[in-house]
């Protein structure tokens, strides 16, 4: 053989090629943002193993090995979306966050929600609050106590009020209306959350986990308020803070409107949270 047999030519990266690699790079990089931290990173890694372990024995001629996991391969596909039917469910739901055309509608009775948190940051009062956005939280109401209540500051502090019926569970807002109360969320699993978390802030997690929602929570041992979305929990803000975490999740500016006539004032100490 001459040597010019053994020439090795490196390809040509088109546009085309490079787009490609690009669009790759990028789908393996979100798969890996969405497991990250959670206990699917694990069975990815049990998966890598498996896979590893199966070139070794192709390598080395391990016929009984190779069998044996080359029998389990028909099966993995199915074991794979039962193992990650969380993940799964919520990257399809990921795909529908963003509109196209037009932004989010920013809820109008935003200013008596605030109030209602500063009221129950203030005394201390545990309260879960869920706004829905664009992915429907119907099941998540159908768990609850069906309201269908226009939203106020005197109701939210009532439903959340110690010793009341409605007091566990979270409230769900839908369409500027309180469509439930005292409703069920799913817990988030995921292990990077502290141990320190109670219920109430992993069941506000979960379900940002699961939907585009906004969860608004107040800790009642300690007061502080926390906000969490798309299963990223910021805690201890303040009330501006909250104010502006909710024009940002439904697309809006921030305005400076004055007060309608007859709503209520919001005096500067109640906007601000006690340590």
């Amino acid at each position: 053989m001459t040597p010019a047999e053994f020439t090795f030519t490196i390809p040509r990266l088109g546009v085309s090629a490079v787009l490609d690699i690009l669009a790759v790079a990028f789908i393996i990089y979100q798969l890996l943002q969405i497991v990250r931290g959670t206990r699917a990173a694990h069975v990815l890694l049990g998966i890598m193993a498996v896979v590893i372990i199966y070139r070794i024995a192709v390598v080395f001629r391990l016929e009984a090995l190779r069998t044996l996991l080359s029998s389990l391969v028909p099966y993995s596909a199915i074991a794979i979306i039962v193992l990650f039917q969380s993940e799964i469910r919520r990257t399809l739901a990921r795909l529908g966050r963003k509109r196209l055309f037009g932004g989010y509608q920013r809820p109008e009775s935003t200013d008596e929600i605030l109030l209602a948190l500063s009221a129950m940051s203030r005394d201390r009062i545990g309260a879960l609050i869920v706004l829905e956005r664009d992915i429907g939280l119907r099941t998540f109401i159908e768990s609850g106590v069906p309201l269908d209540a226009q939203i106020s500051r005197d109701l939210i502090l009532s439903i959340f009020l110690p010793g009341t019926a409605l007091h566990d569970g979270a409230v769900i807002i839908q369409k500027e209306r309180i469509a439930a109360a005292a409703c069920f969320l799913p817990l988030s699993v995921n292990p990077a959350i502290s141990t320190k978390m109670g219920t109430r802030h992993r069941a506000g997690i979960g379900i940002t986990e699961e939907t585009d929602c906004l969860s608004l929570i107040v800790s009642e041992e300690t007061g502080n308020i926390s906000v969490s979305s798309f299963g990223i929990l910021e805690t201890a803000v303040t009330i501006e803070r909250v104010d502006e975490r909710l024009n940002q999740h439904f697309g809006v500016k921030r305005r400076n409107a004055p007060p309608s006539p007859g709503s209520p004032q919001r005096e500067p100490a109640e906007m601000r949270l006690r340590d």
